[in-house]
């Protein structure tokens, strides 16, 4: 997701950068993911907390992380205008401070484009889900189109570096490297945004006697 320092110098205007594109791609799929929540829910790198207007009643309680301080104050002065109750820290996907097994549902929007390994922080996130919990994730992928993936290319070479900005990852194929199985997929047209929910296995049944 970049470095902390970047996007604490990102969170005063990042709202306002991204509007446009917010209203025509991502908003849908944030709907989308915050539907699908379930019980206590972890959202990580939640950023200026875009999400959370989506929420409504769902989890029975609300988790968020984020590697950017700023960002966090931003989430927090978001969460008290829509009035969401929700408990907010600052960590790393990488390295979450939580015990295995403790959220039933983990939810990340348009941010495994941005950390430096997408293979740990789904290992990660797969981690602290209790078995048969879900991971709902929304992000921007390397498209079907390749005029598209030409654009998605330029984008990648010509990106901030400490943005840590990836335009062609795709994480749905790498899912069941975290123990976790797909459950529901979509995308939108030309596939410039996917969405899925991913389930951690119930632990298997102790033998009787």
């Amino acid at each position: 997701m970049g470095s902390a320092a970047y996007w604490d110098g990102e969170a005063a205007t990042y709202d306002r950068k991204t509007a446009l594109v917010e209203r025509r791609l991502l908003s849908p799929a944030r709907a989308w993911a915050a539907e699908r929540v379930v019980g206590r829910t972890l959202e990580v790198a939640i950023g200026t907390g875009a999400n959370l207007p989506y929420y409504a009643a769902r989890p029975t309680s609300l988790t968020g992380v984020d590697l950017s301080a700023q960002m966090l104050a931003a989430a927090s002065r978001r969460a008290a205008e829509v009035g969401v109750r929700i408990d907010l820290l600052q960590a790393d996907v990488a390295a979450l401070p939580f015990a295995s097994g403790s959220f039933d549902t983990v939810l990340c929007t348009f941010s495994l484009c941005g950390v430096p390994d997408e293979r740990v922080a789904l290992r990660e996130m797969g981690r602290v889900l209790a078995p048969g919990g879900r991971l709902v994730v929304a992000d921007h992928v390397v498209s079907s189109a390749g005029a598209f993936r030409l654009l998605q290319r330029l984008l990648d070479a010509t990106a901030p570096r400490d943005s840590g900005e990836h335009h062609r990852r795709r994480p749905v194929l790498v899912v069941p490297d975290a123990g976790l199985v797909v459950a529901e997929q979509e995308a939108s047209r030309f596939r410039l945004v996917e969405r899925f929910v991913a389930v951690r296995p119930p632990a298997p049944a102790a033998p009787r006697g």
